[in-house]
């Protein structure tokens, strides 16, 4: 273990190391000046043993072939020893964070620890190959979730409505709207007579649900799915104005062939495995850890 600096390091040295022990290792830090590791023997199949801590060699390698893969040439003597030092950097940082307790003081560390070990778990159930029986029987048990939605063609005519005085004259103009729609008269020469232009004009177009709700907002959207096709809504007000509209045509939810989903219920399975394996690495953490809480949050 390192002794403690004296005098007691200041604030920005701190930080330094803080973000030095979250890091890891980066090709910018190539230009490092490395020392030599000291001899002595080690064990097989290690490279360096830093306090003790010791440096595979396979996770040096992964390192170089990451760095050749990059750069597309071999690394050199030189290039493989600055690699080897810089891992010996970053364990004595990570080393001496640990001891200045950055751990447990530093919520940004915390943060990058917890990432690293959800990911470490998970990253096991990635290579998880579910069997077609077991893909095609989640696809079976979870159709509501890969149902793709309904969508809605509408025309639109548009009230503005700028001003709290001027409501009731934008809403006798869509009421107007409405009773000449319903009588049967052409969509284009009410909007043209009675109509405002708006600023993102809905498209003549299927549109998914949410889609259209970008368009016109929640509360048009709930008044147009209560249209049947070819029905013409009353008028129903917004935050900007009055809307009248039309249901041209409805498509209904839909649930595609498993055959044509199935890499999207293959990646939907593997994340769903990720997060059974975390709550279960979690549980098991939980019943061999003692943890007290109090009875009623403040």
């Amino acid at each position: 273990m390192l002794e403690p600096a004296s005098p007691v390091p200041s604030r920005r040295p701190l930080l330094w190391l803080a973000s030095g022990a979250a890091a890891g290792v980066a090709l910018a830090a190539w230009g490092l000046l490395g020392t030599d590791a000291s001899g002595g023997a080690l064990p097989r199949g290690v490279v360096a043993s830093v306090n003790g801590n010791l440096i595979h060699v396979d996770e040096w390698q992964r390192l170089v072939d990451g760095i050749e893969s990059d750069t597309r040439e071999p690394a050199g003597a030189e290039l493989r020893r600055r690699v080897l030092d810089r891992m010996i950097d970053e364990e004595l940082l990570v080393q001496r964070g640990v001891e200045l307790g950055l751990v447990e003081s530093d919520r940004r560390v915390r943060a990058d620890l917890a990432q690293a070990m959800i990911q470490s778990i998970v990253v096991e159930t990635e290579d998880e190959r579910p069997s077609d029986d077991e893909l095609r029987r989640f696809y079976e048990e979870q159709t509501g979730f890969f149902t793709q939605p309904g969508r809605v063609r509408a025309a639109h005519v548009f009230f503005r409505v700028p001003a709290p005085g001027e409501d009731a004259a934008a809403a006798a103009r869509a009421s107007e709207a409405h009773r000449r729609l319903a009588a049967g008269e052409p969509w284009e020469r009410v909007r043209e007579e009675l109509g405002d232009q708006e600023i993102s004009p809905l498209p003549d177009a299927l549109l998914p649900l949410a889609k259209l709700r970008e368009y016109v907002g929640p509360t048009a959207l709930r008044a147009v799915m209560e249209l049947a096709p070819g029905e013409v809504g009353a008028p129903v007000r917004s935050g900007t104005g009055y809307h009248v509209f039309r249901v041209v045509e409805r498509e209904a939810p839909r649930l595609p062939p498993f055959e044509d989903v199935e890499e999207r219920v293959r990646a939907e399975w593997v994340r769903r495995a990720g997060d059974r394996a975390l709550r279960g690495y979690l549980d098991d953490l939980r019943e061999n850890a003692r943890v007290v809480t109090v009875e009623a949050l403040p």
